[in-house]
């Protein structure tokens, strides 16, 4: 799947490099006054990224970048479920970002801004459709990891209008079970092929809730074409969207792992097919010759480096630094090339990619 590139992030990528680029996340702690926080911690980083600042550059670029840093703190309106913050400052730019999923602090000054959390945010808030099938009817809502909300659409509300159009004559116990076995079936006919309708519209996973019996059935008649993440067997149809969205939360992180196992599963097929670069000083160039189009890295996995001669080449960094050639993270920066140019890029957790040394990339044709 191509990486959707969301709105905020493809503005930051867009600005131009451009030394100073003050990179700073921050964590948001839920159980402390977001005002005692911001009046605290923010304070407390800010002095931190002057310091930064003041190792590798003068006193004007410093007390520039500072004035608008100050200025984006004073601005900041940190939303109650925000679990982290970004913010971003260079002599061109400045702007201020909620994360929906816990981060480490990090303060980065480097000539471009630090864009791997605001991507791992966008990818961690996976959005999908919820569907509660029952005898009685069906609820839809919509949602993401954070929370659900019911959905207004064209699926069935109820079997209602289903009992009507069905004439046939009830007589004894048996006709009647067959009755309402008819209605069902009719009942959950209609509401695959509105679910196909608007999941073609929505583009979304969809999870799907019921008992055991009603499942099993949809199961046997449905003929949609979307994508399922799993099935949730039980009568919930009395719990809070709160309740609900704590149920699902199980399905939602093995869809997850499933996806990654088949993330996984691809680098295995390309190095197979001797389509795959890795380890960053590889990775690093294959990207600058435009070679690839998947970068798979885990979440954490970060490089300093030193340009080379070429600058399809990098080296490890080595102390002192020379401020004018040192990366402080190419991994960063491979992200960036790989999605300016239409690519992919999907984080696995720490630890799964030992044997591609933390990144590889799947190339458009054998090396």
């Amino acid at each position: 799947m191509k990486t959707a590139v969301d709105p905020e992030l493809r503005e930051i990528m867009e600005v131009p490099h451009y030394r100073p680029a003050l990179s700073i996340i921050l964590p948001v702690d839920t159980d402390v006054s977001l005002k005692t926080e911001a009046a605290h911690t923010l304070k407390t980083t800010a002095d931190k990224a002057e310091q930064a600042l003041k190792e590798f550059y003068p006193e004007e670029y410093c007390d520039l970048i500072m004035q608008k840093l100050h200025s984006l703190i004073d601005e900041l309106d940190i939303p109650a479920n925000s679990r982290g913050i970004a913010l971003f400052v260079s002599p061109l730019f400045k702007k201020v970002c909620y994360l929906d999923f816990p981060v480490t602090e990090k303060i980065i000054v480097d000539d471009s801004f630090e864009i791997r959390d605001l991507l791992y945010n966008a990818r961690q808030n996976i959005n999908f459709i919820v569907v509660m099938l029952s005898g009685r009817g069906s609820k839809v809502f919509t949602g993401d990891r954070i929370s659900i909300q019911p959905l207004h659409t064209n699926i069935p509300a109820t079997v209602d209008s289903f009992i009507a159009d069905t004439p046939e004559r009830v007589t004894n116990f048996t006709d009647m079970t067959e009755h309402k076995q008819n209605v069902l079936n009719k009942f959950l006919l209609h509401v695959d092929e509105a679910l196909d309708d608007l999941l073609q519209q929505y583009r979304l996973p969809v999870l799907l809730i019921g008992t055991k019996k009603t499942l099993g059935q949809f199961k046997k008649i449905s003929k949609g074409s979307y994508k399922t993440i799993g099935y949730v067997e039980g009568n919930y149809e009395k719990l809070t969207t709160t309740a609900l969205t704590k149920l699902i939360q199980p399905f939602i992180n093995s869809w997850q792992e499933n996806n990654q196992q088949e993330i996984l599963k691809r680098l295995d097929e390309a190095a197979g097919q001797h389509r795959l670069t890795t380890g960053i000083l590889q990775v690093w160039q294959a990207v600058q010759n435009g070679h690839g189009k998947l970068l798979v890295v885990e979440k954490n996995f970060r490089f300093a480096a030193q340009h080379g001669p070429q600058p399809d080449i990098i080296e490890p960094a080595i102390e002192p630094y020379n401020h004018f050639t040192f990366i402080r993270d190419a991994v960063d920066d491979v992200i960036e090339k790989i999605l300016m140019s239409g690519g992919e890029v999907e984080f696995i957790e720490n630890g799964r990619m030992i044997q591609y040394d933390h990144i590889a990339l799947i190339n458009y044709y054998p090396q």
